[in-house]
């Protein structure tokens, strides 16, 4: 059963620092692009940054490009977003999610494309 998992989140200060991780079972994650997703109260969810299957295209949204950096260990079976100079506005439950695209190439980050989601970590930024 295909199950990702999304760990990481947590409290921290305007101006910090976070990681999270999405770890993937019963699936082969070489095949799969990830993409990580927030929402934040009364919003929609919105597409944060994903990458390709290889890893070897990424993307970001317009607020956190230069600030956050998405990354895979196919290997070790879990993608990565590591989240610097944080800010309130980055406050929202954060989602990763799979697309089944083996042709390296899709790195999309519209939530419609995407077919497996996790359970969401919530973070959030306030002093």
């Amino acid at each position: 059963q295909l199950q990702l998992v999304e760990s990481g989140g947590g409290l921290v200060q305007p101006g910090g620092s976070l990681r999270l991780s999405c770890a993937a079972s019963g699936f082969t994650l070489d095949y799969y692009a990830i993409g990580w997703f927030r929402q934040a109260p009364g919003k929609e969810r919105e597409g944060v940054s994903c990458i390709s299957s290889s890893g070897g295209r990424t993307n970001y949204a317009d607020s956190v490009e230069g600030r956050f950096t998405i990354s895979r260990d196919n290997a070790k079976y879990t993608v990565y977003l590591q989240m610097n100079s944080l800010q309130p506005e980055d406050t929202a439950v954060y989602y990763c999610a799979a697309a089944y695209r083996p042709g390296a190439k899709f790195n999309s980050c519209t939530k419609d494309s995407y077919d497996y989601w996790g359970q969401g970590t919530q973070v959030t930024v306030s002093s």
